[in-house]
């Protein structure tokens, strides 16, 4: 359990990744090999994190089919401008070394068969609203909770572009480290890429998003780094995301809070999807 008062504060960050651009960078980052053997993010109980490993890379590839609820909601006037928006967005380079593999490249002998993706400034037509979402709670917090906030967010986030806008979707790691802050952000969803309903409600709805993934990328880290996250049970509150925890380049982003036990609206889907429509408005998304 959490020292009272812990959620109001915010400790100095001490430990922070370098921000991970792309979903498949995430992946890739927390399938590296775990330095401290007694990972939890690959030994965890599935019944605790909610699949098992090799599930986990399914749903994380392919997405996670789960119904969301119809919503009708009138999406104010954005903060973003419209008209010409500078983004960042992963553009391919070959060399003959990277990160993947062009199989079609290799196959034809070409030498310069290796890819890496860097991140580039972009200019793009439209809107692009950038989230913020805090992806740490607390272990005892239930699967369903997890998954009706995760489900109302997604469905108020498919909201916003369906009143014509582009949205970017970063999950953020953060939470306190004995007296400091550990935070890590990925791109899930980027403004220069389709929407993936699929990745974007695992990542927002599926508590292996943390208990799997995110604890996995830290259990990778050098093994000084990854014991101390693991014993201090993968940090605990606040578990809230700041502006800066976010690389530079994302402009004016909404931050969503975290997930706190005791928050009776995420009980059912019906209350979450109210709670999730009062953080919209107050924020200035939707109109009351």
């Amino acid at each position: 359990m959490s020292a009272p008062g812990t959620y109001e504060s915010r400790p100095e960050t001490r430990y922070e990744l370098p921000p991970l651009w792309s979903w498949q960078e995430f992946i890739d980052r927390a399938k590296k090999p775990v330095t401290i053997p007694n990972s939890s993010g690959r030994r965890e109980d599935p019944a605790f994190a909610g699949a098992g490993w090799e599930e986990t890379l399914r749903l994380a590839r392919d997405g996670w089919s789960a119904r969301l609820p119809e919503v009708e909601a009138d999406v104010a006037a954005l903060r973003t401008g419209s008209g010409r928006v500078r983004t960042t967005v992963l553009v391919p380079r070959w060399d003959v070394t990277g990160s993947e593999v062009d199989i079609g490249a290799y196959l034809a002998g070409e030498p310069e068969c290796m890819i890496d993706a860097e991140p580039q400034q972009a200019t793009t037509h439209g809107r692009v609203v950038s989230f913020l979402i805090p992806a740490s709670y607390e272990n005892f917090i239930p699967h369903q909770v997890i998954r009706n906030r995760g489900l109302a967010l997604s469905a108020l986030c498919s909201s916003i572009i369906m009143a014509g806008h582009s949205v970017e979707i970063w999950s953020g790691f953060g939470g306190r480290v004995a007296d400091t802050r550990a935070s890590a952000v990925a791109r899930v969803i980027s403004p220069a890429e389709p929407l993936d309903m699929g990745r974007l409600i695992f990542a927002l709805a599926h508590p292996a998003m943390l208990r799997r993934l995110w604890h996995s990328i830290w259990e990778g880290e050098p093994e000084e780094l990854a014991r101390l996250i693991h014993s201090n049970r993968h940090c605990y509150p606040p578990f809230s995301s700041y502006r800066d925890d976010l690389p530079d380049g994302v402009e004016d982003p909404y931050i969503l809070p975290a997930l706190k036990p005791g928050d009776d609206q995420w009980n059912t889907l019906e209350s979450s999807l109210a709670g999730c429509r009062e953080i919209f408005a107050d924020l200035g998304l939707l109109v009351e």
